[in-house]
């Protein structure tokens, strides 16, 4: 990423990846699942944001985790997802799309009985993230991951 990179709003990252998970023609092909974990690839990288693609299968999770600094959206492609954000719990369906900025913590997993798979988007592109436990409504943070980590 260059210093001045633009950063794009998080309407405009929400508006990608509904457009792009309401489009499965455009990513269908490349899904795979993965008993190991959650399955990604990245889709898209530019200086001001870049894409994912991410499957799910039942029971799979992020854990509590930032975005290092970035705005960023993801969009429920396929099945559903449950966000948690500390504050609240929120089903999401096919179609749905969440926005954040910068200091957004959250925990993303599929509590349901079937596949599911998500479309997302951050800019500037994603960094570094940082991993956090929730002990008593409290976050705690426990490791910090840079981009070649994944």
């Amino acid at each position: 990423m260059t210093a001045n990179a633009p950063t794009l709003t998080r309407t405009r990252l929400a508006d990608i990846a509904h457009a792009l998970a309401t489009s499965p023609d455009e990513w269908i092909q490349r899904v795979r699942l993965s008993t190991d974990g959650r399955w990604y690839e990245r889709l898209h990288g530019d200086d001001d944001h870049e894409i994912w693609l991410i499957s799910w299968l039942p029971g799979q999770s992020t854990g509590f985790h930032d975005h290092g600094g970035s705005r960023g959206a993801f969009a429920v492609a396929l099945g559903s997802l449950r966000e948690h954000d500390v504050t609240v719990e929120r089903d999401l369906h096919a179609g749905d799309a969440r926005e954040f900025g910068p200091d957004y913590v959250h925990e993303v997993r599929n509590v349901s009985t079937a596949p599911a798979v998500s479309v997302h988007v951050y800019s500037p592109p994603l960094s570094t993230m940082s991993r956090y436990d929730l002990t008593d409504g409290r976050l705690t943070k426990v490791a910090e991951e840079g981009a070649e980590q994944w």
